[in-house]
Parts: C-alpha cells; structure tokens; sequence
C-alpha cells in the first residue's frame, strides 16, 4: 500500500471526507462557445466540438484547472478529473479516439497540480482518476429483434478502461473512481480492467465505485436494485461503494441508508442538487441538499459525500461544514 494510499484510509477513519461537485454544471456557467473548445489545436477538427468537456483539459485547461480550484477552495478533500467520456469508443462521437490516453493523463496531471496547490500536511487533497459508465451498454440488446445484439462488447469496455486507467495512473490519480454505473456488466468490465493493469504494471490504488438509481422504482437502468448492484461488485473489495447522479437526496436517501447496511467496505455518495425541473435545472438550495446530508452523516451512512449534477462549489462548501463535526460511518470489515 502507498504512503498516500495509507493517508487516505488514515483519514477515512477519522472523519467524514468530502468530495467535490458537478464539473458539467460549472463548466455550463462558463458559456463556452464552439472556438472554446476546439482551441488552436483542433481549430479545423472535422466534427463539432462543443459539448465535448473532457477535451478542454487539452484546449482549455485553465477553465478545468479554476473549477478545480474552486472545490478545493470550499473544502473538497478529493476532486475528480475531468475525463468523464474519455475512452476510446466513447470519443469515436467526435472522432477523437485517438486521443483517448492523452486526455486522461492531461486530466490527471491538472487535477493533481490544482490539489497539489492545496495540501497541506493537515489536509491533504487527494485526486479521484474517473472512469464513467460509457455510453454503451453491454447487458442491453439494441436491436429489438435481436436479444443478442450489443453495441459493445466485455473485451472491447475492458481495452477501453486498461487504456484509460494507465493514462490516469500516470497524470497523478491517487483513487480510481467507477462512477455512475447504469450497468453492472460496463463496471465488471471496468473492475476487470484496472486490477489487470494493477497486476501488470505492478502498482495499487484504491478503487471507489458509485452506480445510480434511474428512476423511482429503486433500479438501476438494467434492472437491480440496490443489494444486487453492491453483491455485484463486492468481490473488487473497493474502498468505497455508493450512489451518485439521477435522484436529488430525499430520493436517494432510501438506498444510501441500503447499501451503509449491507456494504463492508466504505459507503459514498454523490447526489444531484434535487431533481431537475421543467428547464432541465437544478433547485436545491447549498443549505437545504447539506440538511440532507447532515441527517445522513448523523445515521451513519457516509465515509465520502459530495455532489453530483446541478452541485456547485457552494453546495460543497455547506455539506462540509454540516457534517464537519459528525464521526465518519464505521466499515463492518476493513478492506
């Protein structure tokens, strides 16, 4: 285990560690035009651009670099790259597949420098390398005709996510983070992935993994509900297990309050500030998503908490002081 590795699990157990919010959403506030995000280097690129946030860590990141900044500066312990969609079938949208390795070594190093920037030997900052859920799915068919039909495949989710993860490693990630899983095949695939390439290149990080409830019945998007997700993906021993994304924190409290009972690894989560109204925004005042969080922080949920779509630095900064004082939860079994 490393020095940093070691810190990280020293501080787990002593409070309740804060993770930061949404980057799509404080990127959104910037009103990035197309010219944003091609830059100079890809100012003839053949598709359009805008839209496409992970590639401003290469053509704009001073934009990523002071969001960053601004988590760290409300009291993020741990602040997430900015890599969300960068693999390479992902990034075959914008015909940037290969560009997949170096997008996530840029996002590693940013977030790493900016954290870097911020600890001190009180309060390290750590940095979450992502890996996201990928557009495709492997469990679903996408062809009604055909039961059997995929878009992807296990082995091809498995090359995308070894590539990304070594591109996270070498930026500087401290955790990887299998983020916003909608299927749980996409996230074997991604655990697969990474303890292979721990193996190989002989080196350990921790792994965080945090899936989303899709809608009111308490499911993922293929169909388990909270125990099954977590029996899923237990045997990756992860520091944390948890829920992000979909469902604001009065809808997701019921199955936070699931997985802290069942998990024996550490519990996080990262909901949306509410659930997004007629324009597709977001409500929820910092105040009343860090009431939310308090009351969970004082049931024993949580380990880590931030915020997910439609959170800002604000929001981060209220749930930090709301559960500053509050003991972190107890692991059943310390992985």
């Amino acid at each position: 285990m490393s020095n940093r590795s070691a810190e990280l699990k020293r501080l787990m157990a002593q409070r309740i560690l804060i993770l930061d919010g949404a980057m799509g959403t404080m990127i959104q506030r910037r009103k990035l035009e197309e010219d944003d995000y091609r830059g100079e280097r890809f100012a003839d690129w053949e598709s359009p651009l805008k839209g496409m946030n992970d590639l401003l860590v290469l053509t704009n990141p001073d934009i990523i670099a002071d969001i960053h900044r601004e988590y760290l500066a409300a009291g993020a312990d741990i602040i997430e790259t900015n890599n969300f969609n960068a693999t390479t079938s992902d990034l075959k949208r914008y015909n940037l597949q290969d560009y997949a390795y170096e997008i996530n070594v840029a996002a590693a190093k940013l977030a790493r420098k900016t954290a870097d920037e911020f600890s001190t030997e009180d309060k390290p900052r750590f940095v979450a390398g992502v890996l996201g859920p990928n557009q495709k799915t492997a469990s679903v068919s996408v062809d009604v005709n055909d039961p059997g039909a995929r878009a992807i495949s296990f082995d091809e989710l498995v090359d995308d996510y070894s590539l990304a993860t070594r591109g996270l490693i070498e930026g500087g990630a401290d955790i990887i983070l299998i983020e916003t899983v909608f299927d749980t095949l996409n996230a074997k695939a991604a655990v697969f992935a990474v303890k292979t390439v721990f193996d190989e290149d002989n080196v350990e990080l921790p792994i965080m993994i945090s899936g989303t409830i899709t809608d009111a019945s308490g499911r993922t998007l293929t169909g388990q509900v909270t125990e099954a997700f977590y029996n899923s993906l237990r045997h990756a021993k992860p520091l944390t297990i948890g829920l992000n994304c979909a469902l604001g924190p009065g809808e997701l409290r019921q199955y936070v309050a699931e997985i802290s009972r069942i998990s024996e690894s550490g519990v996080s989560a990262h909901p949306n500030a509410g659930l997004p109204n007629e324009l597709g925004e977001y409500d929820l005042e910092p105040e009343e998503m860090a009431e939310h969080i308090r009351e969970w922080a004082d049931s024993g949920f949580l380990n880590i908490v931030g915020g997910c779509c439609g959170s800002s630095p604000d929001h981060i900064q209220a749930i930090a002081n709301a559960v500053a004082s509050i003991a972190p939860r107890e692991s059943k079994h310390h992985v």
